[in-house]
């Protein structure tokens, strides 16, 4: 009588985010299909399908994290592959190597690693500025 078919539950499970509570810890490889929100502890590489939120008590900390957007504010450390945009939050520790579409990043965000945004192929203007050796030309006393 009170029984979904499995395309309600499927359905249903699109629109629900997964949530890890502040008081849970996580020991794993982690797919998620929606959306995800840490409020936690994950220990091991997460891959979310839609976005990713850690709040400012929750921490990740694996060898990769991969997410379609990401906003951080509590603790992240991992390779971070985000197909959308990374925001880092006043309140965010990344240490990690990023690869994502855009950035925005806070003041009093905390970041260590190496990032690339975007394709550098695609930006307009591709050609760069030539530098002089000296750069005396541009001195002037």
């Amino acid at each position: 009588m009170f029984r979904r078919n499995n395309s309600q539950q499927q359905q249903q499970a699109k629109i629900l985010p997964t949530y890890i509570s502040p008081n849970s810890e996580f020991r794993g490889t982690m797919h998620v299909e929606s959306n995800l929100l840490v409020d936690g502890i994950i220990h091991g590489s997460v891959e979310v399908r839609g976005d990713m939120e850690i709040s400012p008590s929750g921490l990740v900390e694996g060898p990769e994290v991969r997410a379609k957007n990401l906003v951080v504010h509590g603790v992240l450390k991992a390779r971070v592959l985000v197909e959308g945009k990374l925001t880092l939050s006043h309140t965010a520790r990344l240490e990690g190597d990023v690869n994502a579409n855009a950035l925005s990043i806070e003041p009093g965000a905390f970041y260590v690693g190496y990032i690339e945004t975007g394709d550098v192929k695609a930006l307009p203007g591709n050609k760069r500025p030539e530098l002089s050796a000296s750069g005396d030309e541009y001195y002037q006393p």
